[in-house]
């Protein structure tokens, strides 16, 4: 079953099969194999020997633990982007102190993104929660072994308290799920259930061993059964882990529950092979290398990351993975000295984990690997006209301008007007949102998402200007048009962006604004219905109307593309036809506001040709995410949108 898992994990996670739930497999064996060996040692001697136990754990698990953090962050500095070096170090430190999990949950990872967000160390968020079971539960199982002998004379209390915890455990998680998917996925709390299956199981052991083998046979292929099928029925817009996870949970008990009955024709027949014993003894370097080398991979070949390259990392980190173990595992598991005294194992773990914790430490203050020149005193032009994007197109090296400018370009976003957090259900103007001239004669709102509010700085400066009051009433991810949105945080619809939208309209009603700007995300969710409902309600504020047709879409993150390639930028750049995705959707909205009288502005032509969309126009770097535009890149702007607004502005 630990060669099953490996394979769903790795399966998954390299897009070779839409297969989910390796991980709780995983963790079910792992309760049951070590709940195991702490009940058979209590049973045989009264007391857990916490030196033998963490001994043995720290002799396996940490040296390839050690070896391959210290190995991705070389990897790291070597291909990376420079500019996320020093937060996969942060990670790399975390993770050397299994609390990587934590720190996830902290900054809100969503497991499931696609948009370059991951780091090499994410997968140790799985290893973390172990690691922490690892260190509690000899002291617990002590304590309530002994407790339970005391009150009734036999392991019930034990029982019913990993019950409890099994049902607790699980509530939260499928509870927290909805509110905070990145806590419910990564937090100890919400996924100790799964192990203690396996506690719970190793417990029950004896009883479960006397079934009937026909019965047991039967479970265990009904067991493997469940953990495929439901593991393919998860997909990545499941709500995880909810309860989706108990699926495989409950197969991987049935596996073993049958298993312990040693049924003649269970599921063993099928399972008990050198090829998935080979795996199974390679499962733990397997974890451990596909996931840095899969996040790095396309650094490392400077190629489109496709179908091929992904078998690539899966046949590079298997072959890692036996390396790994052979070398390293069987090593350090079977040194004499070690297993004759315990104490050496335990500081030897120590000692390895405090040496690569240290090592991460210092990774964080080392230069970056980042060939930027001296700051320029000049004001980096970016727009001036479409001669300057089609100039761009031509430009492969970056500028002194932008070089210096490029460790700071993430954090180049608009710093004017509100924007609204994912999980704010209603819209309350406050001082932020009013930009511009507040005591102007005339009032804009500035109406979208996150695409809407990156124009703000932009807006800001034109309504100072034109002395014009600018409101901006924007929520990330939400579009100001009735569509169902399903948010990829919490792998649900997106409620907080209706409630909140239907309190920006009310609200919008009172301002009464002379011009009204809508700017969204093109998304595949669009219709015309909801882009029609919303249009009427634009309408009926007597504002005059005006559309800003989507940016593009780079596709990657600009700032990490640059960082890697500041000889040839010609990667970074994108294919009209790629940038401006959803054409459909573009068009039919667009379609939409001119019903409606809107006036149409047309964004492309500051940022694409007829058939690319550079990265970098003129001195300024387009994009400061894989989406956003650049604050400075889009007050060079300002000549472009401007004259548009003026006439509109008269007109209303």
């Amino acid at each position: 079953m630990r060669a099953v898992a490996i394979m769903m994990v790795v399966s998954m996670h390299c897009g070779i099969l839409d297969i989910h739930g390796g991980v709780d497999v995983s963790f079910v064996l792992s309760g049951f194999l070590i709940g195991g060996q702490l009940l058979a040692e209590i049973d045989k001697t009264g007391k857990v020997s916490l030196t033998k136990f963490w001994a043995r754990r720290f002799r396996r698990l940490t040296p390839p633990m050690a070896l391959v953090i210290v190995g991705t962050a070389v990897m790291a500095w070597v291909y990376g982007s420079p500019l996320r070096f020093r937060t996969y170090m942060e990670d790399g430190l975390s993770a050397s102190l299994s609390f990587l999990n934590w720190r996830l949950v902290e900054n809100g990872t969503d497991y499931f993104a696609n948009d370059g967000s991951q780091t090499p160390y994410q997968h140790f968020w799985s290893l973390g929660i172990e690691e922490q079971f690892y260190l509690a539960a000899p002291i617990l199982l002590v304590v309530l072994v002994w407790i339970s002998r005391k009150i009734f004379r036999n392991r019930a209390l034990v029982a019913l308290f990993l019950m409890a915890v099994i049902a607790g455990s699980f509530y939260l998680g499928w509870s927290k799920t909805p509110e905070n998917q990145p806590l419910a996925y990564f937090s100890t709390h919400t996924r100790i259930w799964e192990i203690t299956c396996g506690v719970l199981l190793a417990l029950a052991a004896t009883q479960v061993s006397r079934m009937n083998t026909g019965l047991a046979a039967v479970i265990t292929w009904l067991g493997l059964g469940t953990v495929l099928v439901t593991a393919m029925l998860i997909t990545s817009e499941t709500p995880l882990p909810g309860y989706a996870v108990a699926g495989p949970v409950i197969g991987t008990v049935m596996v073993i529950a049958g298993g312990c009955a040693n049924p003649r024709f269970g599921v063993e027949r099928l399972l008990d092979n050198p090829v998935l014993d080979f795996i199974g003894n390679a499962s733990y370097g397997w974890y451990l290398t596909h996931w840095p080398l899969l996040v790095l991979w396309p650094s490392i070949t400077d190629r489109d990351f496709t179908f091929e390259e992904r078998m690539r990392v899966v046949v590079l980190s298997f072959l890692a993975a036996v390396l790994l173990h052979y070398t390293v595992e069987r090593t350090f598991k079977k040194n004499v000295s070690l297993l004759a005294r315990p104490w050496k194992g335990v500081f030897t773990g120590g000692f390895t984990t405090a040496g690569t914790a240290g090592a991460m430490v210092l990774a964080t203050i080392v230069p970056l690997n980042l060939a930027t020149s001296p700051s320029s005193s000049t004001v980096a032009v970016g727009y001036t006209s479409a001669a300057s994007v089609e100039d761009s197109v031509r430009r492969t090296q970056l500028s002194a301008a932008v070089q210096s400018a490029l460790p700071s370009t993430p954090k180049n976003s608009a710093e004017r007007g509100c924007i609204d957090n994912f999980d704010v259900t209603k819209f309350v103007l406050r001082d932020g949102c009013v930009i511009g001239d507040p005591k102007g004669s005339k009032t804009l709102v500035l109406m979208g998402d996150s695409h809407a509010w990156q124009w703000s700085d932009t807006y800001h400066e034109i309504g100072e200007e034109l002395g014009v009051k600018v409101v901006t009433l924007s929520k990330g991810g939400c579009s100001p048009q009735m569509y169902r949105i399903v948010n990829p945080q919490v792998n649900r619809e997106y409620t907080e962006c209706d409630s909140w939208r239907e309190s920006a309209f009310a609200e919008l009603k009172k301002i009464h604004p002379d011009v009204l700007v809508i700017a969204d995300r093109a998304r595949r969710e669009a219709n015309r219905s909801g882009a029609e409902a919303s249009f009427k309600v634009f309408k009926e504020t007597g504002a005059k109307l005006v559309y800003m047709t989507d940016t593009p879409e780079p596709g990657q993150n600009i700032p990490d593309c640059l960082a890697t390639h500041i000889d040839d930028i010609t990667p970074c750049n994108r294919k009209q036809w790629q940038a401006l995705e959803y054409t459909e959707f573009r068009a039919m909205e667009r379609e939409v506001a001119e019903k409606y009288g809107a006036d149409i502005i047309d964004t492309t032509p500051a940022f694409c040709t007829a058939d690319v969309c550079p990265a970098v126009i003129g001195d300024q770097v387009v994009y400061f995410d894989n989406s956003h535009i650049t604050s400075s890149y889009s007050k060079t702007l300002k000549p472009f949108l401007e004259p548009a607004l003026k006439e509109i502005l008269d007109k209303a």
